[in-house]
């Protein structure tokens, strides 16, 4: 599988000093098969779910403008390898994956551990080197069609957006003045593409609570920490991320509370029916030694021990049904 082409790096991105490396490393724009192309290498923040592992993302660039309905279809793959061109990680072939103005990245989430990296004599002389290979599939170029056509974009704070998210991004950076302070790249196209994915991590994070999955949620975590590693100050988005989660998670503890409820209920019947058996016994004795003979007490304390019963029976069949609706609606209301 991996003699899949016969052929040198599409590029080769050396990264020199990679342990004092706690952003974003971003190459320089290269041509692969006559598109351009940038190589992203992140190492994850240790608060998100793909803490101490190393990502690579292959990202899709223009320094030309293209027709609308561009797209490019590629295989590609990465290696990693020491100053000694010793290789340390390869990953799997990505097969026909589409880069368009929607999709510009693909890459691998979860290489190696970094702390793999931290091993005395693991890389040699600091020095980190990552080689992608891509092979072209298709491409298309697109229509450019009229002017009054393409989509127009305003520049919000030097990021150029379309005219839909220009009031959801004047909100953000009213809110945040420092929000991209620290955002150094250049490139607007790779601008743009961080921008959109801020704002739909916003607009995640905007849904009921009950909404999101696990998955999204994990994705969600992923994007804050790329966004972060970028240069965006994002406290606040962390802190809502933070809160949206441990809403997520409240109604695994309500149907963990109910449970206890209804052990405790069952335990408190069960010593009172207890108690009144006892309390029956005790009266049928008395009964024997002073030979009551309409046993008027003894069957006051049974018809009292039947209804009891009753009751508990009904009640356990309640305390089920809430259980059930509990586990069913993810929350319950308890009065």
């Amino acid at each position: 599988m991996w003699n899949l082409w016969n052929q040198k790096p599409s590029f080769r991105f050396e990264i020199d000093n990679f342990s004092e490396k706690e952003i974003a490393m971003v190459s320089k724009v290269f041509v692969s098969g006559g598109h351009e192309w940038y190589l992203g290498v992140y190492p994850m923040d240790e608060d998100y779910p793909y803490d101490n592992y190393l990502s690579v993302y292959l990202h899709a660039t223009n320094s030309k403008p293209l027709g609308s309905g561009w797209q490019r279809t590629a295989n590609f793959y990465f290696l990693l390898l020491n100053q000694s061109d010793q290789v340390l990680y390869r990953s799997y072939v990505q097969e026909h994956i589409d880069f368009h103005a929607e999709s510009l990245t693909w890459g691998i989430q979860k290489t190696l551990p970094l702390s793999f990296f931290q091993e005395e004599g693991f890389l040699e002389n600091d020095k980190l080197i990552v080689e992608v290979y891509i092979q072209i599939v298709e491409s298309f170029d697109g229509e450019r069609g009229d002017v009054s056509e393409k989509k127009e974009t305003v520049d919000i704070n030097g990021f150029q957006v379309l005219a839909s998210q220009v009031t959801p991004t004047r909100k953000i950076f009213a809110e945040h003045p420092d929000l991209a302070v620290d955002f150094k790249l250049k490139n607007q196209v790779v601008r743009t593409e961080y921008m959109n994915v801020l704002l739909n991590l916003i607009e995640t994070l905007n849904k009921p609570s009950q909404d999101h999955s696990e998955t999204e949620l994990s994705n969600a975590h992923s994007k804050l920490s790329e966004l972060t590693e970028a240069g965006f100050k994002l406290e606040w988005l962390k802190s809502k991320l933070g809160k949206v989660s441990l809403k997520r998670k409240k109604p695994d503890a309500d149907v963990q509370q109910i449970d206890e409820r209804v052990k405790n209920e069952m335990m408190k019947l069960d010593f009172k029916l207890d108690c009144l058996k006892t309390k029956i016994e005790e009266v049928s004795l008395e009964r024997k030694k002073s030979d009551d003979a309409d046993g008027s007490r003894v069957k006051e304390m049974e018809g009292r021990i039947k209804n009891l019963e009753m009751m508990v029976s009904d009640l356990k069949a309640k305390l089920g049904k809430e259980k059930a609706i509990s586990s069913d609606d993810g929350f319950l209301l308890i009065n």
